[in-house]
């Protein structure tokens, strides 16, 4: 009996490529793939999360969004990974910078994911896991991102559950002091699943805030549309890893 299509994805069998850009917001998904891919086809809106299929620069490509947090990415990367044979998935997202060297529309790669969430729960370890890039994309996208100019900071990232705080505090500052760089909502998550399919996973965030300095934040028009950097970087990885 076929897992696919999965409860949350319709596409059928060969409709998603070995290499799929994950974008929190649907609506990052679909102008990636009408602004980016050559002949984009709607794949999956199983509730709107949309996912397409093209090429870039010849080679297969999938954008499909993951929803906001790990739960979320969670379900769709596994269902990638486990039953669409997907070999990478790569994380375009926005994130709040806590390191003072970052500003407003820095590229950040995560090459680890700090975490307060319990989602390594499940897999039963004794002890503490640390959720890792795979080198392979992390170097990669670092030549992509050489290539067209950009100055991609690497290092760690937090992937939070928490986008606010009940009792109103502001953690940020104890991670900052471990440098850690931003804080995100999806990257762990995702490095978890990838390493229990023996798969390869990477993030790669644009700050759209800073959570300690006074800078602009990106509007919700802005995330949508204005990462161009950080969406070229992870197609010409997608197109080298084809």
């Amino acid at each position: 009996m076929s897992n696919i299509p999965t409860p949350h994805i319709s596409a059928k069998k060969g409709e998603i490529a070995k290499t799929v850009l994950m974008p929190g917001d649907p609506l990052r998904s679909k102008f990636i793939a009408e602004t980016f891919l050559t002949d984009a086809v709607l794949v999956n809106n199983v509730r709107g999360v949309q996912g397409y299929t093209g090429t870039w620069k010849g080679v297969p490509v999938t954008v499909q969004a993951s929803g906001m947090g790990i739960p979320s990415i969670g379900i769709y990367s596994y269902e990638l990974y486990n039953f669409y044979d997907v070999e990478n998935i790569i994380r375009i997202g926005s994130a709040g910078a806590l390191s003072t060297d970052l500003h407003v529309m820095d590229v950040v790669a995560g090459m680890g994911a700090c975490t307060d969430s319990n989602f390594v729960h499940q897999f039963g370890l004794n002890g503490t896991f640390a959720p890792i890039a795979s080198y392979g994309l992390l170097t990669t996208a670092v030549e992509a991102a050489k290539a067209r100019g950009v100055d991609m900071k690497v290092g760690n990232i937090l992937s939070s559950d928490n986008f606010y705080d009940m009792d109103g505090k502001d953690p940020s500052s104890e991670w900052a002091k471990m440098g850690v760089l931003c804080v995100e909502m999806e990257g762990a998550g995702l490095y978890m699943n990838a390493a229990r399919a023996g798969k390869n996973a990477l993030c790669i965030c644009t700050i759209s805030d800073h959570i300690t300095l006074p800078e602009e934040i990106l509007t919700s028009d802005q995330r949508q549309t204005a990462m161009t950097q950080m969406i070229e970087i992870a197609l010409d990885t997608a197109a080298k890893l084809g």
